[in-house]
């Protein structure tokens, strides 16, 4: 989920499952195309470039991947939400040889993708058309280096994959050194993301919180991306490059962390869940 950003003046339309999906052209860009549904955009994709991440957040996941294990190997990686495919054709190009699942229930956006944002020669690259709870229920213990969750039914987080027990279940498929990354978005004071942080560390030895200063003081709505570990994470190296990237965001763990989430009672399946949705400016021109 991001802002809508500069395109061209015709946009394709298509109807998927889950409502209507929108492919617009960016005018600065020859091979950059975003896919929105519902009108809320949910990928930025550079055929031409798929190292290049146009959106914050993705960014930010992105060094994540980047300070994952050794420089530049391969990784293997199971992502919650398909999309536009962006992330695995950054892990793909950036750590060749890695091998990567996309879990994605709807078939139509599946097939969209393949068809318009082609994903053929992604090597490495599977997609299986599963929901986020199933599809990780039917992976192996201590199988994947990496799981990101970066799922959204239009502009909100689907509250069955926020809870302690997916993500309990998510840590079972991670080995030893393995890091979950999740992209949670949320407004004025963020009692969502604090909830969400706080399960992460309910589960996870180490997490860490990035994000923009001003999203992260609850004065816009906006991404926050946390990472969890039960080894260390390049705590150092991410805040290096959040300092002095082209996306400058602050990156909190420790104590400041623990702050983040004081009063914040980790989300359990059975309870009612009401994941945050973003004002309709949110998704104006920018």
């Amino acid at each position: 989920m991001a802002r809508k950003g500069r395109h061209g003046p015709r946009p394709r339309t298509y109807r998927i499952a889950g409502g209507e999906a929108e492919l617009l052209r960016d005018a600065d860009r020859d091979g950059g195309w975003m896919l929105l549904v519902g009108g809320v955009p949910q990928s930025y994709v550079d055929l031409s470039d798929p190292t290049y991440l146009d959106f914050e957040y993705m960014r930010l996941i992105g060094d994540v991947v980047d300070c994952a294990g050794v420089d530049g190997e391969a990784l293997d990686a199971v992502h919650i939400g398909g999309a536009g495919c962006t992330l695995p054709r950054y892990i793909a190009a950036t750590r060749p040889g890695s091998r990567q699942i996309v879990l994605e229930p709807d078939v139509e956006l599946v097939q969209l993708v393949r068809e318009q944002l082609p994903v053929k020669g992604v090597p490495g690259l599977r997609i299986r058309v599963t929901d986020g709870r199933t599809g990780i229920a039917a992976l192996a213990d201590d199988a994947d280096d990496l799981v990101v969750m970066d799922a959204f039914a239009e502009a909100s987080m689907p509250p069955e994959l926020a809870t302690r027990e997916f993500v309990l279940d998510a840590a079972r498929v991670l080995r030893p050194r393995g890091v979950y990354v999740v992209n949670v978005a949320d407004g004025f004071r963020l009692p969502f993301a604090r909830r969400v942080a706080a399960t992460i560390r309910s589960v996870f030895r180490h997490t860490a919180l990035m994000g923009d200063p001003g999203v992260l003081r609850g004065r816009r709505f906006g991404n926050l991306i946390v990472a969890g570990s039960q080894e260390p994470l390049p705590v150092a190296e991410l805040t290096r490059r959040a300092a002095g990237g082209m996306v400058r965001a602050r990156v909190m763990d420790g104590g400041d962390l623990a702050a983040f989430c004081a009063g914040a009672a980790p989300l359990h399946d059975g309870e009612e869940i009401v994941a945050p949705v973003p004002p309709p400016q949110v998704f104006g021109p920018s």
